[in-house]
């Protein structure tokens, strides 16, 4: 079985589905979103991650270096990467937790642990665990055991996947699922390529095939300034959430910020974020407008 490493738990979530949730982060996507807020899900390798504003020149990383890959010089650490081995000594002992290692491995007990940890809030709140990444679908046998594991201990389900994946795949992991979480960011596929790295054709057409099996579906999307909050975007996205199968699938626009710009930082990974704007008031009034007329129940935020 193909595990992935697992990047964030995040307990107590209100925004990832009904109720009080747990979120299981997985690393490994096959979008590459301009915006994405969490980078470190990209890779489906572990990925070291550090912050010069938390480094306190203290070089206990570098004396627990086992490969001498790290050097402290007048602006911090630098990792020798052709040395590094990610064994995560340098984080362990990081006072500051300026180095961080991010991802690991985890077995379906110790994260049925985890969520088990949290029933009492999902009883409480009609709430449960969320699968979300990175793209959770990309480990169909690891992702379906979970679901299965959770079916059989009732605890609801979500999923939180950008359709992108295997026809099949996403078929027997709805047999097993409560609720999807869809990601649209564009329906221009000329444009998605741009500022995502790949077509849209597959990500609309499975929509369309999940839709027609019954599936329980949240469609949720990014609401990036000068990308996609444009009229001409936003009704033929309301187009095509309106002809969807079965009854009317609610839309949350999560308005896009750049909280993010620190991570990219960490990991070392430049990014231009000025090409990229939160979206102004106008336009998300005018989205959620055009969402409305066509009857779907639309929200900022959630």
């Amino acid at each position: 079985m193909n595990h992935p490493y697992i990047f964030d738990i995040k307990r107590y979530a209100i925004n990832d589905g009904p109720g009080i949730r747990i979120v299981i982060f997985t690393k490994g996507c096959n979008l590459n979103c301009n915006w994405c807020h969490n980078p470190e899900s990209i890779s489906p390798r572990q990925e070291k991650m550090y912050a010069p504003n938390k480094c306190i020149g203290c070089s206990t990383c570098v004396e627990a270096c086992p490969v001498d890959a790290l050097t402290l010089i007048s602006e911090g650490i630098v990792t020798n990467t052709n040395r590094c081995t990610l064994c995560g000594k340098c984080a362990e002992v990081c006072p500051t937790m300026a180095i961080e290692l991010s991802g690991r491995t985890m077995t379906v007990a110790e994260i049925m642990n985890e969520i088990e940890k949290e029933r009492v809030f999902f009883d409480q709140s009609g709430g449960g665990v969320t699968f979300s990444g990175g793209e959770p679908m990309l480990y169909p046998e690891f992702l379906i055991e979970l679901l299965d594991e959770c079916g059989r201990r009732n605890i609801h389900r979500a999923v939180d996947t950008a359709g992108l994946i295997n026809t099949e795949i996403m078929l027997e992991v709805a047999k097993r699922t409560d609720l999807f979480l869809y990601d649209l960011k564009l329906m221009d596929s000329e444009k998605h390529r741009r500022w995502i790295g790949v077509p849209n054709e597959k990500i609309l057409e499975n929509l369309k095939i999940l839709s027609a099996s019954g599936a329980r579906i949240f469609i949720r999307i990014p609401l990036i300034g000068g990308v996609n909050d444009d009229a001409e975007n936003m009704e033929a996205t309301a187009q095509f959430v309106a002809s969807l199968s079965g009854e009317k699938k609610p839309v949350s626009l999560l308005p896009y910020h750049k909280i993010a710009q620190t991570k990219y930082q960490k990991l070392g990974r430049p990014n231009d974020f000025q090409l990229l704007q939160e979206p102004t008031k106008e336009a998300k009034e005018q989205a959620l407008a055009i969402f409305q007329k066509y009857g779907i129940e639309a929200q900022t935020g959630g």
